[in-house]
């Protein structure tokens, strides 16, 4: 693009709660066409940018979210990648933070904002909160700094006025506007009367470099919550499941876990066997440190994987990312422990 062009923006909508209708019969909420959600935000009129539209085919229920599906999306940002500014992805909220987290890592060299939103009312509702929602994220989208080149130009979620890195956040709450959480790392941007970025959180791109899609992912993975009394044969189980690659094993605080003889052993044999153990902590916030304690230590003395201060969300997509690359089993650990978007601290 031209920087001194309008900005232009493609919108594209997969589905969601904020594309959605009373039905007036049942009750229950279905999607409907995208040009009636158009037609609910006569405000997207007014913007100083070009507004594209692409629709999927059948809106997509944020419950049937599937990686198919986040590899259609890179299919459609990387083929009209210099066309536009930015991109907004509207998309159901139960499974958004996946979605933006296994994007976060399919759009390599990405330098263009790509935002994700949606809302908890629908879009034609009076008290909705999806009109705010998209008209802020068209805005972010768009917005450019003083060279000219895009404000934000990682993968993120605006949703109830904070703009959130992809990888980093979590849906915590169904029922209020503000749905979701980065526990781990500040806010990009607050929106109130203003904007307010936060220059210095928002991730540092070389403009020059050209994006490189990736559309192949590994679904092979598995998550593993710990809990007092689990039984061994369980987790035999589990680790016996056929194609098994990868398991996200949810610990307690720092990244602690039985200290059993059996449960030690089965992740040793495991690990020999090639699978990939990454261990995260139960808590929303904090950071997973196996060398803190004893408990962690015999992790890590096994070969379990720090996850650092991941989410589920963000382990269990750069796990399937990695995985669909063919990666080794030494080159997925290597790069677990490595940042590749901005996803965990160092």
């Amino acid at each position: 693009m031209e920087q001194n062009n309008t900005p232009a923006v493609l919108l594209i909508y997969t589905g969601g709660t904020i594309g959605m209708i009373q039905n007036s019969e049942t009750g229950a909420l279905e999607s409907f066409a995208f040009e009636r959600l158009i037609r609910n935000v006569p405000e997207l009129k007014r913007f100083e940018c070009r507004i594209d539209v692409h629709q999927f085919a059948k809106p997509i229920d944020s419950s049937d979210m599937h990686p198919s599906v986040w590899s259609e999306l890179v299919r459609i940002i990387s083929g009209n990648y210099h066309k536009y500014d930015g991109f907004v992805i509207l998309h159901g909220t139960d499974t958004m933070a996946y979605t933006a987290s296994a994007l976060s890592f399919m759009l390599e060299g990405l330098c263009k904002p790509v935002v994700l939103t949606g809302s908890q009312l629908p879009i034609g509702m009076l008290r909705t909160d999806g009109k705010e929602n998209l008209i802020t994220a068209i805005e972010i989208a768009s917005a450019r700094d003083e060279q000219g080149h895009p404000l934000v130009p990682e993968v993120c979620i605006f949703f109830e006025n904070c703009l959130l890195r992809g990888n980093r956040t979590t849906k915590i709450n169904a029922e209020n506007f503000d749905a979701f959480r980065s526990y781990n790392y500040p806010p990009l941007a607050v929106a109130g009367i203003n904007i307010k970025y936060d220059r210095d959180k928002i991730a540092k791109v070389d403009f020059s470099q050209s994006l490189k899609p990736h559309l192949n992912l590994d679904t092979n993975v598995i998550v593993l919550t710990l809990f007092p009394g689990i039984q061994e044969n369980v987790i035999s189980n589990l680790f016996r499941t056929a194609g098994l690659k990868a398991v996200v094993l949810k610990t307690f605080g720092a990244g602690n876990a039985p200290q059993q003889p059996w449960f030690i052993e089965l992740l040793k044999r495991a690990i020999a066997d090639g699978i990939i153990i990454v261990n995260i902590s139960q808590c929303l916030a904090g950071m997973v440190q196996m060398k803190l304690y004893e408990t962690g230590l015999r992790l890590l003395d096994a070969g379990v994987i720090s996850g650092y201060d991941c989410t589920v969300e963000c382990i269990l997509t750069k796990l399937m990312f990695l995985l669909g690359e063919n990666k080794s089993q030494y080159e997925v650990s290597e790069l677990m422990n490595t940042p590749l978007a901005g996803e965990f601290t160092v």
